[in-house]
């Protein structure tokens, strides 16, 4: 039995083209076309696996959908002299009424149900022309300038630029905010340490007064006692002289 001819509609057909430089990644994108009234489930395989990265690499296409898989190419260093041998096929199934498991579908299929198609790489370098209208894009850009320049007129001012004065603006206006706040709580600070200043004093003064109080008392207590002595010892010798006289 003859092997199935690919359902699917490759673009492009043959050819995967990366174009350099080639020291960061490059993508080629490769469009699956479903034409068929069936489901198809699809992997895509390379000779180089540890040089591309391919998403998706396997899947189900719905009858009439298209998907496009990116193709990854992984820095290296190109040798023009060198030519590619690194080659991807994708191969193709009819998906079953009901599928539950395509990695037992890739399995268990047979040869003759599988459709497969080939293409081949090809690296490309950026053309003279590419590079030159590289190099002159950033001449324009300065003829352009310095000709609004000779003119007179200068290029309106970006709104990035216009976004930022105002951003300015703002933030001065709360510094100020903010030192007028710092100045009224350094003024009541200063006026609570004052009044505990006063309370200390205060305290102290009632404290001394208090002192100087207890003081006099027990002055005036102690002056007192002598004088009481001398007229209870005057009783007493009165006593004693008047019994003696008699």
């Amino acid at each position: 039995m003859s092997k199935l001819e690919q359902i699917l509609v490759l673009d492009p057909p043959n050819d995967l083209k990366f174009k350099g430089p080639f020291t960061d990644v490059v993508t080629a994108n490769l469009k699956l076309k479903n034409p068929s009234e069936k489901k198809v489930c699809f992997k895509v395989k390379t000779t180089a696996p540890r040089r591309y990265c391919v998403r998706p690499n396997s899947g189900i296409i719905e009858p009439g959908a298209t998907l496009t898989i990116s193709v990854m190419l992984q820095p290296f260093d190109y040798d023009p002299n060198e030519k590619s041998k690194h080659k991807f096929m994708v191969q193709a199934i009819f998906a079953p009424g009901t599928l539950s498991d395509t990695e037992a579908l890739w399995k268990d299929a047979k040869p003759d149900e599988l459709m497969d198609s080939k293409l081949r790489c090809v690296f490309e370098l950026p053309s003279e022309n590419d590079k030159v209208n590289d190099v002159d894009a950033p001449a324009k850009s300065a003829s352009v300038l310095n000709s609004s320049k000779a003119d007179g007129s200068l290029p309106p001012k970006p709104v990035s630029a216009a976004l930022d004065d105002s951003e300015k603006k703002k933030v001065l206006e709360e510094c100020k905010r903010l030192q007028t706040e710092a100045i009224k709580l350094k003024e009541e600070n200063r006026q609570l340490k004052d009044e505990g200043l006063r309370l200390r004093k205060f305290q102290r003064s009632e404290h001394a007064t208090t002192n100087s109080r207890s003081l006099i008392g027990r002055e005036s207590t102690a002056s007192s006692l002598p004088s009481l002595l001398v007229v209870i010892a005057a009783i007493f010798i009165g006593f004693f002289l008047g019994k003696f006289i008699l």
